[in-house]
This record gives structure tokens, sequence and C-alpha cells, in this order.
């Protein structure tokens, strides 16, 4: 049994009673949100308190604190006995600042006091000092990437060329989740994915000669989704889909200067895909190029995908939908050998 169960239990019936109740405060912050950055609550009680606490004496919160002119109190935080004392008789209000483990002694102590029914508590509240903002948990993904990086023996040394088959691999995982409807699986991959960004960002923030790191990354695609949604951003209009197409197209072409309509397409893609994507190139370039003359089954796909995508049919797709009817036609077949 811990100091604040045997106060609990013993001697409470003695303690004098004030005439006020008092206030006790727990202030959360998260690690999320830059230090100093508090909300104005916060702040408002942090100036009126008459006592505020931290156990931690190396909190990020403290530095700005402080420089706001606030005393805190760096020593062990009183145990749930003294704080209610201190707080209950004189009508005064206690702040304590919570650290990483959210002060669980002095919260189960305060919750023995109050469920004994014997006490008379000062007014209890939990208030969120910071709240996080929407993406926060990546900045929980960068600080674990970047201890595994640091301290487990086969991420450390992984590199790029190490890890291209598993994007590959996470990729082909995603798609499957989106065609198979799963939005457990969907959730799940998307982590999966996200995770090689990460890991190749990481990889890249030690290169002696090139570094840059997430923050690079995620700047650039920011530059680029600005610079290519006028529409959005900018004084262009765009009153239909194939407006933002267009406007996309053109940013697209404006930033790459390619010689030719074939460039920046990975010839390593799947056969289907590479096929639609140079009819594609093709034909928003308004250029009239027939497939080319052959004997066999390659150049009779070829065809087909061409086909496909000026129907507006991806054939990779397509493909792998009526391979997924095939496969279930095999099943039913074993099924149908076995009964």
């Amino acid at each position: 049994m811990n100091a604040d169960a045997s106060a609990a239990d013993t001697g409470a019936e003695a303690r004098p009673e004030g005439t006020g109740t008092g206030r006790l405060v727990l202030l959360t912050t998260s690690h999320r949100v830059a230090p100093g950055l508090l909300s104005f609550p916060a702040w408002q009680i942090l100036r009126a308190a008459d006592r505020v606490l931290c156990a931690d004496p190396d909190h990020p919160q403290l530095p700005y604190l402080r420089e706001a002119g606030i005393e805190v109190e760096t020593a062990a935080v009183p145990a749930a006995r003294d704080l209610v004392d201190y707080c209950v008789p004189g009508d005064r209000t206690a702040v304590v600042l919570t650290s990483a483990d959210g002060e669980s002694a002095l919260t189960d102590g305060l919750a023995r006091l109050a469920g004994s029914g014997r006490e008379t508590m000062p007014d209890l509240e939990l208030l969120p000092g910071s709240y996080d903002l929407p993406g926060a948990r990546l900045l929980d993904l960068v600080q674990v990437m970047d201890q595994i990086r640091a301290t487990c023996p086969w991420s450390g040394i992984r590199t790029h060329r190490d890890l291209a088959k598993y994007g590959i691999e996470e990729a082909y995982e995603l798609v499957e989740a989106i065609e198979e409807g799963d939005r457990e699986a969907l959730r799940e991959e998307l982590g999966d994915v996200l995770l090689q960004v990460v890991f190749h960002a990481r990889i890249a923030q030690d290169d002696s000669d090139e570094p840059f790191s997430l923050d690079d990354v995620a700047g650039g695609i920011v530059e680029k989704l600005i610079h290519r949604h006028p529409h959005v951003f900018g004084e262009a209009e765009a009153a239909t889909p194939e407006d933002v197409r267009a406007h996309w197209l053109r940013m697209k072409a404006e930033e790459k200067q390619r010689d030719s309509v074939t460039d920046g397409i990975p010839l390593a893609q799947p056969g289907l895909a590479l096929a639609a994507k140079l009819s594609f190139r093709v034909r928003t370039a308004g250029l009239d190029v027939a497939p080319p003359a052959g004997e066999g089954i390659g150049y009779e796909l070829l065809a087909l995908a061409i086909r496909a995508e000026t129907e507006g049919v991806d054939p990779e797709t397509a493909l792998r939908a009526a391979a997924r009817a095939y496969r279930d036609a095999v099943l039913a077949a074993e099924r149908g050998a076995g009964a």
C-alpha cells in the first residue's frame, strides 16, 4: 500500500476543514507541440495559481514558464493528501504540470481520497495545456524511426537499394487492400507505405554528400501541390475535373520540360501499365502514332492495352479483376472436385 492509500484510510476525519474548497489542476501538455505554445486557459491558471509544481526538472515547458515570470517548484510533487490539505483550508489553487507518466501516483491518491466520501475535496480539474494538431502523430513516427535507425543492427545499415523491393511489395499490398475493399487492411497498408517514405528519408539524412530529410521531402511535395493547383491557391479557375486535369498536365509539362513525351516513364513497371502510360502520353500530346506492326502475343497485348487506355479503362486493373474472377472459378472447381 502506498503513502496516499494510507493517508486516505487514516486520520482523514481529524483534518480541519476550511471555509473554502480550493482548486487543484493537473495541467497536461503534448510533446508534439512546441514548448511555450500553451492554451489561453492554461496561461490564465498558471498566472493565477498560488503554487505551481512539476516533478520533472527537465520538463520542456519550464524555461518558458520561468521566462514568463511563473515560479515552478521542481522537487517531487507532494502526495495527494498534502495537496488536498494545501488547497482546501485556505481556498488556494495549486497547478501540477504533469510529466511523461501522467502523475499516476497522484491521480490514484486523489481518486482514493475523493472516493472515501469523508473528504472535503478541492475542485479537481484536468486541463489540456496544448492540443495535437492534425498530423501530429507523424512526429512520433519520425522519432521512432530515428531511434530504430540509431540502435537497430539491421535497420541501421540499410540502404535505398536494400529497401527498393519492399517499396514495390508494399505498394502492391496497398492496391490489393483497395481493390478488396478491406478498410482495416487499407489503414495498415497505408502505414506500411508511409514507413517506406520515412525510412528512405531517414537513410538520405545520413548521406555525407547530398543529405536531405523528411522535412525536405514534405516541403518539396507541398510546393509541387501548390504549384499544380492554381485553381486552389492562385487565380486560375477550374469548374470541372477535366479543367483540373488540364491545369495539372500543363503545370507538370512546364516543370519537367521534356524533350520527348516518353521521358520519365519508368520502363521497369508492369507491361500493361507501361503500355497504358505510353498510350496516354501519346494521346494527350496529340500525336498519331500507330502501335508497331508485329506478330505474337506481345503485340496483341500492346494493342489491347492501348485500346483500353483510349476507352478510359486501366488495363492493369482490368486484368487483375479478370484474374481474380479466374481464381474464384478455380477455387469453385476444386471444391466441386473434392465434393
